[in-house]
């Protein structure tokens, strides 16, 4: 049974124009359970996990929302500002609802590359650990020196970076990207997810051109620190659930069915602690 560890839901009069832009038509709606279920049935995914999109805790309540109400949703990644003086005490309170699994600030979003580097986020992190909560990175490939020393300062957290850090595959770059992941890799409580690369590699991409990008994050993180995602609706703005699955499927073709297992489900019950 597959397991979809990176899906969003919003309602556009939520989001007081942020993003989606009106230009982007194929998500500028409302996406909600009702339309993702559909998708589920037919490619056999049988639970997600729910990753905010908004850096606002109402946003995060919306999402613990929805996972009381629609069983498929088993963990809900929300959103606290981690540097308040208060972050200890408000990631107490939404981690009392068993549906939060992690927290993750919008790092690609924020002026400050090394924001995450900062140690003044002890007291949040802690709170995290505390209340068994993970962490997920947001990064573009600039951030992944100080996510790096992030996570050397906090060797508990488990860490998943989202969309393999967002490699520049429309460019055809590969460093510092390639060497960036490899060195956070080699950090155990690391972990990377498959989702997001159709959109990096653009219009007309193909299996070919995600390859190598694929290839590397296998050899780095291995099988069983590689978790499936789709990034839908996102994923749609290049592809549809049908086409990054049958990728995914290619890409990973020559792993034993132990090895896909872990990736397209097992690994993300694992990290996210989804009974």
């Amino acid at each position: 049974m597959l397991v979809d560890a990176h899906q969003h839901f919003w309602r556009l009069a939520d989001r007081n124009g942020a993003w989606p832009p009106p230009e982007l038509a194929a998500i500028h709606r409302d996406v909600l359970p009702a339309d993702l279920a559909p998708l589920l049935g037919r490619h056999g995914v049988a639970s997600t996990v729910l990753v905010q999109s908004m850096p606002n805790e109402d946003d995060t309540r919306f999402m613990l929302d929805l996972a009381r109400r629609h069983p498929f949703v088993k963990g809900v990644v929300g959103w606290v500002d981690m540097k308040a003086p208060d972050a200890p005490a408000r990631i107490a309170a939404l981690a009392a609802d068993p549906a939060l699994k992690g927290l993750r600030p919008m790092l690609q979003d924020l002026d400050d590359d090394d924001w995450i580097a900062d140690p003044a986020l002890a007291p949040a992190v802690q709170a995290m650990l505390r209340h068994g909560l993970s962490f997920d990175a947001l990064v573009l490939p600039r951030h992944l020196p100080a996510l790096h020393a992030f996570a050397q300062r906090f060797p508990d957290l488990p860490i998943v970076i989202d969309h393999g850090a967002k490699p520049l595959i429309a460019q055809g770059r590969m460093e510092p990207w390639r060497a960036d992941i490899a060195r956070l890799a080699a950090l155990p409580q690391v972990c990377c997810k498959l989702s997001g690369l159709v959109t990096e590699a653009g219009p007309g991409w193909d299996v070919e051109r995600l390859r190598s990008y694929v290839a590397h994050l296998l050899a780095s993180f291995g099988p069983q620190r590689l978790i499936w995602g789709s990034d839908w609706p996102v994923l749609n703005l290049a592809s549809d659930y049908a086409g990054w699955l049958a990728a995914c499927a290619a890409l990973l073709d020559h792993l034993d069915a132990t090895d896909r297992h872990a990736i397209f489900g097992l690994n993300a019950r694992r990290f996210y602690r989804i009974d």
